[in-house]
């Protein structure tokens, strides 16, 4: 598969508000959001944060990630997000590496850290594979007041 990447648009916004299959989806995705996620709601991460970047494969949006913080120290991906169409095909994987790139090209950043909660096995485990390592663990509740444990994983940035 050939991937490619872009900035965000308004007409991919009901596609990527698609993307969440289930509850626990969407909080993995978006802990603040409520189910189903609304194209208001995904606009007001959008607005918050830079770097609103999709991934296109064969003229569709399979991914979409940003980053919530950035500068020199750190930049922190967060919205991660693929197609559950397109999951297992390297999407992730692609989306990650170029978060990473623009961190480091764009942001001239010494790491990139993000966060992972606990239940999101396929996210930990890509992470791991892509160089990314954890630092910290933070007790945090799901929407129903569950305990789940936020993973917080770091990678530096060596001019990828």
């Amino acid at each position: 598969m050939t991937f490619s990447h872009r900035p965000v648009e308004m007409n991919d916004i009901h596609a990527i508000c698609s993307f969440p299959a289930s509850v626990q989806e969407l909080f993995f995705f978006f802990p603040k959001a409520r189910w189903p996620l609304s194209p208001e709601q995904l606009m007001v991460a959008i607005n918050e944060r830079v770097d609103n970047t999709v991934v296109v494969d064969d003229g569709q949006v399979v991914g979409f990630a940003n980053f919530y913080r950035w500068g020199a120290e750190a930049c922190a991906i967060g919205n991660v997000i693929v197609s559950p169409h397109a999951r297992g095909k390297g999407v992730g994987r692609y989306l990650i590496q170029t978060m990473v790139e623009k961190a480091s090209a764009q942001h001239l950043t010494a790491k990139v850290t993000l966060s992972c909660f606990n239940e999101n096995v396929a996210g930990l485990l890509l992470y791991s594979q892509i160089g990314f390592e954890p630092y910290a663990i933070e007790a945090r509740s799901d929407h129903d007041g569950a305990p789940v444990a936020l993973i917080h994983l770091k990678r530096e940035c060596r001019g990828d």
